[in-house]
């Protein structure tokens, strides 16, 4: 792409400079046909430029302190000379679409932080919690420079799938009873976390310990994604910044270990699958025969037809 077709954006974003990420990141979440074309244009002008951070997701259950221990987290690997982003992504209402982004108000000193950057999104009611777009605010992240990126979830349930496919290491919070917790903490979301961490640690050491314990074995009757890694548990207390450093020294050692290349190939690929069948569905409703359909959908609804046939019938050639 020639100095002359630069997108302007592209530079100023590229020299770090917050003000053009944040609106970079706007434009790739507008909806409107002509930003969405401009947005494309500008990822694949910053794209040959990204992919060299860490990427980080983590959940947890309610009341497990995120947003703080994220805090406590960027803090430390911001005062260290990293390059933070956090990508929080908070939950839209379902009746008025708006959200709380309220992920600033709860990271009061990495918000000030001159090596790092916060960006509230809502989740626009999207599958799985994360805002449609966090992958493409991931790429516009690491173009900036920023060398650590951490994708905060909206709470424990299909987020979690859709986070551990944009991030190189999962990581799970829970909290000192988590014999109690793990009762309500899905099989399928353990098997995804490559790191759990008992936060917390300093309100009951004793609790925190049988937790990590409880964890360290319900995570050895998992089946191991892969060879190289084993998860494992951890202590930490975001309040007091114990834990801290030994959470990021496992997600050094985790990124020695495993293959990031070839995990962020494969995700490509299953991203690529995502965008394709989504195309593919808006192109098969916008040639579809509405009014076949409305019939065929009333059919099923009344019973004389089975969602099967239904569906068979609609897409069944005309005689």
């Amino acid at each position: 792409m020639t100095a002359a077709s630069s997108h302007p954006l592209a530079s100023p974003l590229r020299q770090g400079q917050r003000r053009a990420l944040a609106r970079a990141i706007t434009l790739i979440e507008s909806t409107r046909p002509d930003h969405e074309a401009e947005a494309q244009r500008l990822l694949a002008e910053l794209l040959p430029h990204a992919g060299k951070s860490v990427r980080v997701g983590l959940t947890g259950v309610p009341g497990v302190g995120k947003s703080t221990f994220i805090e406590a987290l960027g803090v430390f690997l911001a005062d260290a000379g990293h390059r933070v982003a956090v990508l929080a992504v908070d939950p839209s209402s379902a009746r008025s679409g708006g959200s709380i982004m309220g992920d600033k108000t709860r990271m009061p000193r990495l918000t000030v932080h001159p090596n790092a950057f916060i960006r509230p999104s809502p989740s626009g009611g999207t599958l799985g919690g994360v805002s449609r777009r966090t992958r493409e605010a991931i790429t516009l992240c690491e173009a900036a420079g920023y060398d650590v990126l951490l994708v905060e979830t909206v709470g424990v349930g299909q987020s979690e799938t859709q986070v551990a496919a944009m991030t190189d290491l999962f990581v799970l919070l829970t909290l000192p009873n988590a014999g109690d917790e793990l009762q309500g903490i899905k099989r399928g979301i353990m098997e995804l976390a490559d790191l759990c961490v008992v936060n917390k640690a300093d309100t009951d050491k004793e609790a925190a310990t049988r937790a990590q314990t409880e964890l360290t074995a319900a995570l050895k009757l998992l089946t191991p994604q892969g060879a190289s890694w084993r998860p494992r548990a951890l202590q930490a207390s975001a309040l007091t910044g114990a834990g801290i450093p030994e959470v990021w020294a496992a997600v050094e050692a985790y990124r020695q270990a495993v293959d990031i290349a070839a995990k962020r190939r494969a995700q490509t690929a299953l991203w690529f699958d995502d965008l394709l069948r989504e195309a593919a569905w808006r192109a098969f409703q916008s040639g579809v025969d509405a009014e076949k359909l409305r019939a065929l959908r009333a059919e099923v609804l009344a019973g004389t037809l089975t969602p099967v046939q239904g569906v068979r019938a609609l897409l069944s050639p005309a005689p």
